[in-house]
This record gives C-alpha cells, sequence and structure tokens, in this order.
C-alpha cells in the first residue's frame, strides 16, 4: 500500500480545516435539544470558535510526539491529560477526579461515571488526531482511539463511537466510498453494540427513502434510554452519519445537515467536516467557508502555562503531524501483514485486495501483542493492562473500586508474555500485595510461570487469572491503596500497580438533568 505524501498533507490540513469550521458553525447551537434551521455562520469572520474536540487532540499530538507510538497507553495519556487539560465538564471532570485520587485508566471511566457519561460524546469527537497519525490503518488509528477513550469512557458506548469514527477517519485516506467507509467502521466494533445498531438504522432509513429530520427522530428514539437519547455518543455520531449520508458529498449541506439534528452541533459537524476533508482533501471546501473561518486555531481547554507546545494554526498542527506520521508509522509497521509505505513522488495505490483488508473485523489484520492486548481490554471490564518488563499484565478489580468494611473484595491477576519484543523464552514472574494496615488477603505473594508459544501447544503464553480475596478491615478509610509487585527471577526490572479502593463512591459530582416535556424536544 502506497500513499503519495503530498496527497497526504492536503487531506490531513483538509480535515483541521473542516474539524475548525464544524466546530464554529455549530457551537452556538451546542446542547440544544431540538431541530434546528441553521443555514450558515453566526460568528465573527476570520475567528473560530475555541473547542475542546480539538484542543484535546493537541495534547495527545504532544504526548505521541514525547513518548512514541509503543509507549503511549492509556495509563500515559492519563498523565497529561492532569497535566494539560483544564476542561471539567461530564466524563471528563468525573475522569479526572478519579485519576486525582490514584484511580488509573480504564477504572478512571468506570467510577462513579454513570450509564449517561460512559455512553457520552468525549471520545469520538477527537479520533482525527489517530486517524492522521495512521492514515490508511483503521486497525492502529482504532487502537489508539481506544487507549484514548479508556481514560473518561471505559467500555462504554463511547469507547466504541470513538472506534469507529477513527476507522472511518483514517480509511478515508485510500477509500472515496461512504457506504465502504462505514462498512470499515463497523467492522472494528461489536455488531450488537449500541453503536453499530443506529449506524445500521441510519443507513435503512436513507436507503428506504424516510427523509432526513425522521431519521434523526429514529436516532433519538432508538437511543432514548442513554440520558434521554441526548449528548449520547450512538445518537450523536448518528446524527454525523446522517449529514455525510444525505448530504451525498455536498460538503454544506453534509455540514448543515448535522448541525440542524441539534444536539451536540459543534462536535456533529466538526466531524463532518473533517470526515469530507480526509476524503475529498482542499479541494472539497467551500472556499468561501474556509476563507470565514481562516487558519488560526484557539483553544480553551489546554493549560498553556506548563511548557506546553504552542499550536497557532491549521497549517501549523498540519505540518506537525505529517513530519511525525511516517515515523510513527515506521516504528509500527513490522507487525503489519500489509504495511503502508508513504511515497513522494509516485501516485497512491490501494487495491480492492487493501480495501478487503481495511474492513476485516477488529483485531483480525495485525499480529501483535499490542492489538491482542487491545482486543482483551475490551472484554475485561474494570481491567488494567500495564507492561511489565517482559510481560503484560492485565488486573481485574471485579465489580469495580469500592470495598466494604469487614468484607471480601475479589481481584484477579493474569500475564502475557511479549514474545514478539522479548523472543520465544518462558518467564517466572514473582507477584507481591503491599496491603494497608488492617488489610488481608488469601496470598500476599505467589509465583507465575508465563510460557512461551510453540508449535505443539496453544496460547500458554497467556496464563489463567489468578483469583486474590482480599479482606477489608472493620473500620475502613476512605480510600485504600493495594500495590501489586511484579518482578521476573533472572532479570532486574520491577514493575507496580496500585489499585485504589474506596469505601464508598467518589463524592457525585453535581449534574444538572432537566427533564424536557416532548413539546421542546421536537
Amino acid at each position: 500500500m502506497k500513499l503519495n505524501f503530498e496527497s497526504y498533507k492536503d487531506k490531513v490540513r483538509a480535515c483541521w480545516i473542516g474539524k475548525n469550521i464544524g466546530g464554529t458553525l455549530g457551537g452556538p447551537y451546542e446542547g440544544v435539544r431540538k431541530k434546528l434551521d441553521v443555514t450558515g455562520f453566526v460568528t465573527k469572520k476570520g475567528e473560530p470558535l475555541p473547542n475542546d474536540d480539538l484542543d484535546l487532540q493537541l495534547v495527545w499530538l504532544h504526548a505521541m510526539e514525547k513518548e512514541g507510538p509503543k509507549h503511549l497507553t492509556a495509563e500515559v495519556l492519563g498523565d497529561y491529560w492532569l497535566s494539560f487539560i483544564t476542561m471539567y465538564a461530564g466524563e471528563y471532570s468525573i475522569a479526572r477526579r478519579n485519576m486525582e485520587l490514584g484511580i488509573m485508566p480504564p477504572l478512571s471511566a468506570e467510577t462513579v461515571n454513570n450509564d449517561t457519561l460512559k455512553h457520552s460524546n468525549g471520545a469520538w469527537i477527537r479520533t482525527e488526531i489517530w486517524a492522521t497519525l495512521f492514515p490508511a490503518q483503521p486497525d492502529m488509528a482504532a487502537r489508539y482511539a481506544i487507549e484514548d477513550a479508556k481514560v473518561d469512557h471505559g467500555n462504554g458506548e463511547g469507547t466504541y463511537a470513538a472506534m469507529f469514527v477513527a476507522a472511518l477517519e483514517s480509511a478515508a485516506f485510500a477509500v472515496k466510498d461512504l457506504r465502504k467507509l462505514i462498512e470499515i467502521g463497523l467492522a472494528k466494533i461489536p455488531a450488537d453494540c449500541r453503536m453499530a445498531r443506529t449506524v445500521r438504522l441510519l443507513l435503512d432509513c436513507y436507503d428506504n427513502g424516510v427523509p432526513a429530520m425522521d431519521a434523526r427522530d429514529a436516532v433519538l428514539k432508538e437511543n432514548y434510554d442513554i440520558g434521554d437519547g441526548w449528548f449520547s455518543a450512538p445518537s450523536n455520531v448518528g446524527y454525523a452519519t446522517l449529514g455525510l449520508l444525505y448530504g451525498e458529498g455536498d460538503f454544506k449541506k453534509s455540514m448543515l445537515l448535522a448541525v440542524n439534528c441539534g444536539d451536540d452541533t459543534d462536535c456533529t459537524a466538526g466531524t463532518v467536516g473533517a470526515v469530507l476533508g480526509i476524503m475529498y482533501g482542499t479541494q472539497g471546501i467551500p472556499k468561501d467557508w474556509e476563507e470565514y473561518i481562516g487558519d488560526k486555531i484557539v483553544t480553551c481547554s489546554i493549560n498553556q502555562a506548563t511548557a506546553f507546545p504552542f499550536v497557532y494554526s491549521c497549517t501549523n498542527l498540519t505540518e506537525k503531524v505529517t513530519k511525525l506520521a511516517p515515523m510513527v508509522t515506521y516504528q509500527m509497521k513490522a507487525p503489519f501483514a500489509k504495511a503502508l509505505e508513504f511515497v513522494y513522488t509516485e501516485d497512491s495505490e490501494f487495491s480492492d485486495s487493501d480495501i478487503e483488508y481495511f474492513a476485516l473485523p477488529y483485531g483480525e489484520s495485525e499480529e501483535s501483542e499490542e492489538m491482542a492486548m487491545s482486543v482483551q481490554s475490551l472484554q475485561r471490564p474494570n481491567t488494567i493492562t500495564k507492561t511489565c518488563g517482559t510481560v503484560y499484565a492485565m488486573v481485574t478489580v471485579h465489580s469495580g473500586p469500592y470495598a466494604t468494611a469487614g468484607a471480601e473484595k475479589r481481584i484477579s491477576i493474569a500475564f502475557q508474555n511479549r514474545l514478539k519484543a522479548f523472543g520465544q523464552q518462558p518467564h517466572n514472574i514473582k507477584v507481591s500485595l503491599l496491603l494497608p494496615e488492617g488489610w488481608t488477603a488469601n496470598m500476599e505473594e505467589f509465583d507465575v510461570c508465563v510460557g512461551q508459544w510453540w508449535c505443539i501447544t496453544e496460547n500458554t503464553y497467556n496464563t489463567e487469572p489468578v483469583d486474590v480475596v482480599l479482606t477489608a478491615p472493620e473500620k475502613l478509610a476512605a480510600h485504600s491503596r493495594i500495590l501489586i509487585l511484579v518482578e521476573e527471577y533472572g532479570r532486574y526490572h520491577v514493575e507496580s500497580i496500585p489499585v485504589m479502593l474506596l469505601n464508598r463512591p467518589t463524592e457525585k459530582l453535581y449534574i444538572y438533568e432537566h427533564r424536557f416535556t416532548d413539546y421542546e424536544r421536537k
């Protein structure tokens, strides 16, 4: 697979311009819970609105520049969040509060994050950074979208939405057929998840000639049980998809359709603009709208006082992304059956088999341990995954990070051999638990043999989970930190995995919830 660098760079710039246009067009109506009749901008010419959808991606770019793709995990992104992101809203505030209490991702997203916010919009709206850093690599874009979403959405629909959008946007660097792009996005998420059901509902509406705003109503009804259908990821990705389908490639029509669905309008319009920008490049963006917005990026939720590298324009952001992308793709391409190559003089080359390869289910197109861990993280709720030298550790905190005075609490610890990094050899691991005063465990120290893969065995490089039963003291502190030490015999590396247990749910953040009448919804 070959991607012409100049064409790629043009598409990246169009992605950020489209994102900026959509965020500014939809920004004034964010949260309006009714159908709209927007026909154009109401903001001042040359003044794009600040938007957290773009801000958080600047932080993730900074993290990728400093940490590199091999080390960029949810845990690392959580650290960057605490350092640079100042936005306190919805799932953002809950995740931040949990991390400040010492609760690691993805438990930071699973703790006191009610069923509304786990399924909300915070993750899919910031996926363009993964798509532009990994163009024409939808599984890679989806993998990093998972790590990103773990911080504030855990195993909720918000994470599936991020996977869908990231994969679609990444594939759009090679594919201009919208239906094929939607098929690729759907291939990366469970067929029975709410996100997939919503997209298929929209496809049925479009194919059967249902008017756009009636299709919008069908989406709202489908997701009514998630926060009354409002600010849910399935609904709002649905509105963005509606704009793309019913807009039929027309930039303005597509974006206005998304905005006029109401709800999280800056996010839906921004994603429509980014997708169309990637598909068609700068030539596909109306010049009058591009000139109206300009090139400037305005931020609102980044702590610039902490030596954060300033990104001041779409052009500047494009330069930073396109310089980094070939390097991160090169670092990650070894495991791929079909590796992407940036070319500087030839045209892009993608065959029909390449496109079909894009549409493989998530996890089937790459044979790396990182992908295997990514898949497992989706299948194990309340599970911390951490690289520990020659192995990966998976710590499952059953029923979440809560404890009751005098009661038992179960955690499970499993390992996977990093055989492609350290070769075909087994590892003998010592696990030790450091417990707070008054806590006891059925075992505070044990050994695990993490076997190697061999042609006459099956999956011996994964261990079965070891159950550890903890017992809390009768007088239980508000917060109790269990420290799990992982070390390998014959090596010097020792890793610690902190597990914070709460005597009760963390202080519930006040979330305003207004029950709208049927009249107000229309």
